[in-house]
Order: structure tokens, then C-alpha cells, then sequence
């Protein structure tokens, strides 16, 4: 199994440190967010990996190199300007194959076992498998919600709801058969489209999980680091 990693956003939230800087190389515990993502990866057993890069791609390449240092292989998405989350993945199908891949946010912190999405087998109207979090304390509402089969549905009504984890396995079909792709497309409004038609199943894990968006919880993760206390 292949997996692509997001890394091209311009991480406006996370001025100042993003001003010289891309999100994905922000330092913890002596690395960084990335890299933190591409060790786990490896530590699954995936060795071939896709990053789409725009803001500030340079600097993403000089440092990751083609993976090798990281027991990978590295394939490098470009694109002129961020593409949203779906758009990125649409320009990136080429490099990806035809087979189920492993999605991940470069900015979530996740203790979550890779392998065992690795190891997951889509039936063949799945189009994907996400995993969940409860809401963290940040989003009171999510915006979805599992049912008793697995499937994966929109939040409605008083419904809690869940948080989408930024983990995901999904087939290129997805995106590739979406009636309304374009060049540039978030994944909200595909899993909205895939679900509707019960393609989309989902998990809910209630480990350790960050989302990496603000200053503030960089420097909440680099200080549990530290201690230890993740």
C-alpha cells in the first residue's frame, strides 16, 4: 500500500512560526511534523510515499530528500498554488496507482496503529474507511456520525457527533468518480457525495489524537513531548 501525505498548505494559523517556514517542517521533540509522519508510515511497512508541496516546496524537498534517510521512497506532487484536500489527491492520482492508499494530515498527532489500516481489505463498494475522534475540546459539534453498521453519515440534529481524524484509506475512485471535481476541491464535500451513497465506513478511536493547527497546540504537544505524557 502507497500513502500520500498533505503538506501544501499555507498554515495561516500558525503565523508567525509559517512565515519563513511550511507547517510541515514546524520542529517537535528534535524533528518535525512530517517527519513524525513518514516514520510511522515506515514503522507500518509503507515504503513508497506521495507529498503534495506548494508553499514554500523547497524547503519541504531539501529536507526530506527522496526518503531514503526514512527507509522510503518519496514522490513529490507539485502545484502552483494549494489545491484543497481533494483537488491535491485529484492532481496526485498518477502517482498514487489504482490500489486503496493511506491518507494522512501532516498536521495531526496520532498514536493510532498505521498497520492496522494497512492491513484493512475495502469490500468493493467501499470507497473508503476514515477514522474518528471524539470532538476535541476546540469544535463542540462534529460533523459526522457513525451508525450501527459502520457506515458513515452525516451529523444531524442534537447529534454530538465525531471529529474526522485526518487518517484515512481510500480507493482513487473516490476522487476519480466524483461528478464535481475540479482543479481546485475540498474532501468535506466528496465523503458528503460518497456517503450519501453508503460508501464510506468509519472508526472511531479514542487514544491519544492532536490536531497540530494553532501555536498554542504546537506548543502544548512539544511540552507533553518533552515529558513525556503523550
Amino acid at each position: 500500500m502507497k500513502a500520500m501525505i498533505l503538506a501544501a498548505g499555507l498554515g495561516k494559523r500558525m503565523r508567525p512560526l509559517t512565515d519563513n517556514l511550511p507547517k510541515p517542517l514546524l520542529p517537535v521533540a528534535g524533528a518535525t511534523l512530517i517527519e513524525y509522519q513518514i516514520e510511522r508510515l515506515a514503522a507500518a511497512g509503507i515504503t513508497e510515499v506521495v507529498i503534495n508541496v506548494s508553499y514554500l516546496a523547497g524547503k519541504i524537498r531539501a529536507h526530506l530528500g527522496d526518503g531514503s534517510r526514512y527507509g522510503v521512497v518519496i514522490s513529490y506532487s507539485e502545484e502552483s498554488i494549494p489545491l484543497e484536500t481533494a483537488g491535491a489527491i485529484h492532481r496526485a492520482l498518477a502517482l498514487l496507482g489504482t490500489e486503496p492508499f493511506l491518507l494522512v494530515n501532516s498536521d495531526v498527532w496520532c498514536e493510532f496503529a498505521l498497520r492496522d489500516l494497512c492491513q484493512l481489505s475495502l469490500k468493493s463498494e467501499q470507497l473508503g474507511h476514515l477514522l474518528m475522534v471524539p470532538n476535541p475540546e476546540f469544535k463542540v459539534r462534529g460533523d459526522f456520525q457513525i451508525d450501527a453498521q459502520g457506515f458513515l453519515l452525516l451529523c444531524v440534529g442534537t447529534t454530538v457527533g465525531v471529529t474526522f481524524a485526518g487518517i484515512s484509506v481510500i480507493r482513487p475512485e473516490l476522487i476519480a468518480t466524483y461528478p464535481k471535481k475540479r482543479e481546485v476541491f475540498a474532501l468535506k464535500e466528496v465523503f458528503d457525495w460518497a456517503l450519501a451513497q453508503r460508501a464510506l465506513t468509519a472508526e472511531l478511536y479514542s487514544g491519544e489524537w492532536r490536531d497540530i493547527g494553532t501555536p498554542e497546540r504546537l506548543q502544548e504537544l512539544q511540552l507533553s513531548v518533552g515529558t513525556g505524557q503523550t
